[in-house]
């Protein structure tokens, strides 16, 4: 059997749980945590990084950040998963849909600008596969017009875009250490603040609208309700878990490229044939490779591909639904344009199995399949 995720363990997981259970502060905000946060701060050179119990909790952060109120509008791709949208629906905001590119399957960014109204306050880059968005182009728009960027990076762990890390490019980033990412924590998340005027806020929205953190490091007497905000820190169990995970990050995602290399190279001949389409890396972007997919022809062609490899035991899958056809996305959204690429996509878009440790031998039983 070859399932399309299995996680990776490094080995320092449970013996960093079980220490952060002899300190005795399970509830979050320990060592671990603040190790886990430093570590982002270093690796990505975010003014601010918070771990939180899910990317979802750091999108949900971010729209609270934005002072998203009822009518807003946030620009943002429709080929993306729900909490992308409804982070900014929860506020009342409106999600805007725009057509994604051909090529990276990321949103396109000529079709940002066209989209904006009076009411327009947020544009949400969406890095699929953890390949970069043109960010540069986006962040001309955004400035133009006054507009934040949060970028939704929960796929780019360890990616960049001309060099500067994902999530750190824009005003606000958004990560997911979910298990079926690169770097995991079972849940997980982590929201990168790259404005300092946000930096504050963004603290006490995540302790429940406290100034808590202030406290503990002695720069208030007691801490108090200072604004909105939830519970969106995790537990040190969840904190430990992680550290252990980010210590061996340029590992993992080593051994990840090399899986995606092998794919690479063994599907070259059928794209030639015109079989399939391989993913396409621009070249200012460094990805993860979080993810392999092709592009077939068609839906038909995808389920019946999907049938043969299940009758083997082997399990690759599909992605998403575009929001814009779905009954929330028609009931709290609204599409600029037409989306005919985002539909094609994902009619014809199969992921392969990829994990750390997936043999070249294992390969070759998918790569002979798709001939």
């Amino acid at each position: 059997m070859i399932p399309f995720n299995k996680i990776y363990l490094t080995g320092k997981e449970l013996s960093y749980i079980q220490t952060s259970h002899e300190i005795g502060n399970l509830s979050g905000d320990g060592g671990f945590t603040h190790k886990a946060c430093a570590w982002l701060e270093d690796k990505t050179t975010s003014k601010k990084a918070l771990i939180t119990h899910s990317c979802t909790a750091a999108l949900e952060m971010a729209a609270i950040l934005a002072d998203i109120a009822p009518g807003d509008e946030i620009i943002m791709p429709s080929y993306t998963f729900v909490s992308t949208a409804n982070a900014f629906v929860l506020r009342g905001g409106i999600p805007v849909f725009v057509d994604i590119r051909p090529d990276t399957l990321n949103m396109d960014e000529k079709l940002i600008e066209a989209a904006i109204t009076p009411r327009t306050k947020v544009i949400v880059p969406v890095h699929y596969a953890g390949v970069g968005c043109e960010m540069d182009t986006i962040m001309t728009i955004a400035k133009k017009y006054n507009l934040l960027v949060v970028e939704d990076a929960a796929q780019g762990v360890m990616s960049t875009y001309k060099g500067r890390a994902l999530g750190s490019i824009g005003d606000i980033g958004a990560y997911s250490f979910h298990e079926t990412k690169n770097i995991i924590s079972g849940e997980g998340g982590a929201i990168l603040v790259n404005q300092e005027s946000l930096m504050s806020r963004a603290e006490i929205i995540r302790e429940k609208g406290t100034n808590r953190s202030q406290f503990y490091r002695g720069q208030v007497d007691k801490y108090t309700w200072q604004d909105i905000g939830s519970s969106y820190l995790p537990g040190e169990d969840i904190a430990a878990f992680l550290f252990a995970q980010l210590e061996h990050a340029e590992e993992i995602t080593q051994r990840r490229m090399a899986v995606w290399n092998t794919y690479h190279q063994a599907l070259e001949h059928l794209e030639q044939k015109g079989v399939l389409r391989r993913p396409i890396i621009p070249q200012e972007c460094q990805h993860n490779a979080h993810m392999y997919y092709i592009l077939l022809e068609s839906l038909a062609q995808r389920t019946e591909l999907i049938k043969r490899f299940k009758k083997q035991d082997i399990h690759p899958t599909f992605h998403y639904i575009p929001l814009h056809n779905a009954p929330a996305g028609k009931k709290y959204a609204r599409t600029h344009g037409e989306l005919s690429n985002t539909e094609h996509i994902s009619d014809c878009l199969l992921r392969l199995p990829l994990w750390v440790g997936l043999e070249s031998r294992q390969q070759e039983v998918i790569d002979v399949m798709l001939t």
